[in-house]
């Protein structure tokens, strides 16, 4: 006779139990559909199990799958649950999810990741499939273009995609604070009260793709680490995701300072427009100098994106478009 286990808790961790339940349980109560011999409830982030040893252990091993599915692509949907619930691939040892997730991973090349609610993360333009493909190839890629083009939003998703995958055990994400002067102690409130609205356009694409726990969770212990590039001297970063971000702003010296920062299995990726330098003295900038001295270089990439790539209102590109030709009647003249 099957031993008869009366109290069984399992706890689910890594991810917001909300993404594993479903819209009103819709997902728990599929699962617990297909365990009928079990008594099955679910509180917050606890699941209490009842009834014969063995479908428990079952459930647990399944169960486990769905939380990795989850935490990798943050989203589950009612057919990954029957094809993991229905399947024999546990007794061989094999995961349920092995195929479902190249499935979901090769179905579409442009998908980066799944962001909140399911939400899908894809490269939209054929400069943003090239970053990915260069950043495949590449450990340090710079992606320069105009306003709009996708270049940061598609370098923080590839960079939590590297986390979620646990190719990184962090994500820094800088800029030069040139609004600031790099000078941010007359503003009130600790570092990051004080850097928040500056780096806002960061947090908003990051709470596009992290649920708000998890991303208050990775801020508060620093597994995602946003700062001014003049926070990043003297450091040495190992196993990360570093975005430079708005790098027209910082100087040929700066350039020089992040990015000997680059520490093993380091991932970099500078990001800038060259029309949009906020320096006092625009030919301060060091963006284009170093892509310049760099880009020859085996395992650096150079992405330049264009007007093509805007992927804002439709209007943006008719006045990037509009600015560049005022721009060039100005070189003319």
């Amino acid at each position: 006779m099957a031993e008869l286990v009366e109290d069984k808790i399992i706890t689910i961790e890594d991810i917001d139990p909300r993404d594993l339940y479903g819209i009103r349980n819709a997902n728990i109560n599929r699962i617990k559909s297909k365990f009928p011999l079990l008594k099955i409830t679910n509180r917050g982030n606890s699941i209490r199990l009842t009834g014969d040893s063995l479908q428990m252990e079952l459930f647990e091993g399944r169960l486990r799958e769905l939380v990795d599915y989850v935490d990798r692509y943050g989203h589950i949907s009612p057919e990954v649950i029957d094809q993991v619930f229905d399947s024999h691939s546990l007794s061989s040892g094999r995961s349920a999810l092995s195929d479902t997730g190249n499935k979901s991973e090769h179905a579409d090349k442009d998908i980066i990741l799944y962001g909140n609610g399911g939400n899908v993360i894809r490269a939209r333009t054929s400069n943003q499939r090239a970053m990915i493909a260069s950043y495949r190839e590449n450990d340090l890629l710079f992606a320069i273009g105009p306003a709009g083009s996708g270049k940061t939003y598609t370098a923080i998703a590839l960079a939590v995609r590297a986390l979620k995958n646990r190719e990184v055990k962090k994500i820094i994400l800088t800029r030069p604070a040139v609004e600031a002067g790099e000078k941010l102690g007359f503003l009130p409130g600790d570092l990051r009260d004080k850097l928040d609205p500056y780096l806002q356009p960061l947090y908003d694409a990051l709470r596009d793709m992290v649920a708000p726990a998890k991303l208050e969770e990775y801020m508060d212990t620093g597994v995602i680490q946003i700062a001014p590039l003049a926070y990043m001297r003297g450091r040495t970063l190992d196993h990360a995701f570093v975005i430079l971000d708005e790098a027209q702003n910082a100087t040929l010296s700066q350039m020089k300072m992040f990015l000997t920062r680059m520490g093993s299995n380091a991932k970099f990726i500078v990001t800038g427009d060259a029309t949009q330098i906020d320096l006092v003295h625009k030919e301060d900038s060091g963006l284009l100098k170093t892509i310049d001295m760099l880009e020859p270089i085996s395992g650096i990439g150079v992405i330049r994106m264009d007007s093509g790539d805007i992927i804002r209102h439709s209007l943006v590109k008719h006045i990037v478009g509009a600015f560049e030709q005022f721009s060039s009647c100005l070189v003319l003249k």
